[in-house]
């Protein structure tokens, strides 16, 4: 009986709205945003007490969503709505090894899931009361894409691949066919080719679904300001509570779409806690992989010392498949090293039974970390309370500006055409001062302190090394010195982005998956970490809390 009226509901709501002809030669938009005035949504985050969320725009002063999804009006409206109703269930919060299956079994093809996407796109980003501003663009070869895929025999598909999976990229991730902005609109007119992971996405028969919006520069832009804002995309905003949660920064279009189900999954990217914190804010499961593990070619950068990308995805084994697709040694990146590990089979063995996990002792004030960790005294894991002291990180700003007034113009020289100028971080401040409100609402002050800063190539040496040190002490004083684990946990238990910075420093792997919610609804991840390259252990044990914490929920709204 629920199905059939989630069914019965879908249709109901396909049906009541924005009607159009289903011909494939029919470009007449099945569904047209309308702009309107922000200024009541605007008003209710200034009520917000202890909260950055005090919002000066939610759509950005150019944009027109209508935009996002023109070129693609006429494949969009092939999808009948009735049809849309049929097979969202077999899709929606389904993971991959299933929507393969799926597939297989014909009850529907590559390129009706992609269209499945990108109607429930257009669909929702349409409605003001219900769009999160989470996609920049989109892929306008995408279905044929899709099409062609379907040619192939089914069955020599394997379930756990990425074969036909619509994804969506942040958008400083190079894309070819789609501008690479990193949300500002200084870099409108980058049309740079393919990242190195793209490339990999794309030799593995991904769908490269469009670009998601972002924290503008990667959230190294502005001091203090909301997360989630830049002046292509406007503000993402949190589907679990609308104009009321941060939706997490700077992957937040990764984070609110893939929680919101408009692709099976996005690749975000990380310097400090930029997958961590917008998984965590939108029930998702997010990795920060080690430095290296994946290629940062062809991505905007901050900090070639700390930057990585890394996969968002609703569960654990989705994050391993797409992990899994994205590994390879890229001669380009002086980090860059080839993988071993089969994060795939570390996921289909998962195990709790022989681990230690250390529970932060100071954590345990936050009710739902104490919640999810009763929860986990229940399997057959040994849980050990630490005691975890904060330590200083001096200099730590200091290696993003330095990293990022050198990386960015290498980059610019590496994958930028030289048409498109303010190719350094003082030239940016000059673009960006000639029309402050619609580029830089919130300032440029984190701008600013790149150029302020004057540290030495020597001092920053010294500060990357001693901060190395540091951090990974702090791990190592908690994971190790624990008789009952014969002297080594296998990871710490953390809470969202709290000890990001600690682990970006270390280089340090991190996985954030569903923890829970707060009273007031509000997503929180709990979050694994482990020493550099033990990926294939974060898996194993990932995949069984996530069985025991089983938090992952769509937000209403989004159900149909």
């Amino acid at each position: 009986m629920k199905y059939l009226y989630t069914l019965a509901l879908a249709t109901a709501l396909f049906s009541c709205k924005n009607e159009a002809p289903t011909t494939a030669a029919d470009t007449t938009p099945r569904y047209v945003w309308e702009a309107y005035n922000d200024s009541l949504d605007i008003a209710k985050t200034q009520a917000l007490e202890n909260s950055r969320m005090h919002l000066k725009l939610v759509n950005a002063k150019r944009l027109d969503k209508n935009d996002i999804w023109k070129d693609l009006n006429g494949e969009i409206n092939t999808l009948s709505r009735k049809r849309i109703s049929e097979i969202s269930p077999l899709i929606l919060e389904q993971d991959i090894p299933t929507i393969q299956k799926h597939v297989k079994n014909g009850d529907y093809s590559y390129e009706e899931l992609t269209l499945f996407y990108l109607n429930r796109i257009a669909r929702f980003e349409s409605d003001n009361d219900l769009a999160l501003n989470g996609v920049i663009a989109l892929n306008k070869e995408a279905v044929k894409e899709a099409r062609a895929l379907d040619t192939k025999d089914k069955s020599t598909i394997d379930e756990y691949s990425v074969y036909g999976m619509p994804i969506l990229l942040k958008d400083n991730i190079g894309a070819a066919g789609m501008p690479t902005t990193a949300g500002s609109v200084a870099l409108t007119d980058n049309n740079a080719g393919d990242a190195f992971i793209t490339k990999r996405l794309k030799e593995e028969n991904a769908i490269i679904l469009g670009k998601a919006n972002l924290s503008e520069w990667a959230y190294f832009l502005c001091s203090g300001c909301p997360v989630g804002y830049s002046a292509v995309g406007g503000q993402t905003i949190n589907p679990y509570g609308r104009l009321q949660f941060e939706s997490g920064g700077s992957s937040s279009g990764s984070g609110v779409s893939i929680a919101a189900n408009y692709a099976v999954a996005a690749i975000g990217s990380e310097t400090s806690g930029s997958i961590l914190s917008p998984s965590s804010q939108n029930n998702l499961v997010g990795l920060k992989p080690t430095i290296g593990l994946l290629s940062r070619s062809g991505i905007v950068p901050i900090s070639s010392h700390l930057d990585t990308p890394g996969p968002m995805t609703k569960n654990v084994v989705d994050n391993a498949i797409v992990l899994q697709a994205l590994t390879g040694k890229d001669a380009a990146d002086s980090y860059s090293y080839a993988s071993t590990g089969n994060y795939i089979q570390a996921v289909k063995e998962g195990n709790l039974e022989g681990k230690y996990l250390g529970v932060i002792k100071g954590y345990l004030q936050d009710s739902t970390y104490a919640a999810a960790i009763n929860k986990l005294k229940e399997t057959k894991a040994t849980l050990v309370e630490v005691d975890m002291e904060r330590v200083n990180m001096p200099g730590f700003l200091s290696i993003l500006n330095i990293d990022m007034k050198n990386d960015l113009p290498a980059y610019y020289d590496a994958e930028v055409a030289s048409s498109v100028k303010n190719r350094n971080i003082e030239e940016l401040i000059s673009f960006n001062n000639q029309d402050s409100l619609a580029r830089i609402p919130y300032g440029q002050q984190l701008f600013k302190g790149i150029v302020a800063d004057s540290t030495t190539d020597t001092e920053l040496k010294a500060i990357k090394e001693d901060l190395m040190e540091v951090t990974q002490a702090y791990f190592q004083d908690a994971l190790s010195k624990h008789p009952e684990a014969s002297g080594q946990l296998d990871a710490i238990l953390s809470i969202n982005n709290y000890d990001a910075g600690y682990a970006a420093a270390a280089h340090y792997p991190a996985l954030t998956l569903p923890m829970g919610f707060t009273a007031q609804g509000e997503p929180k991840g709990i979050t694994i970490i482990t020493p550099s390259k033990n990926e294939e252990v974060i898996y194993n044990i990932a995949v069984e809390v996530e069985s025991a914490l089983n938090a992952r929920t769509l937000p209403e709204g989004y159900q149909e």
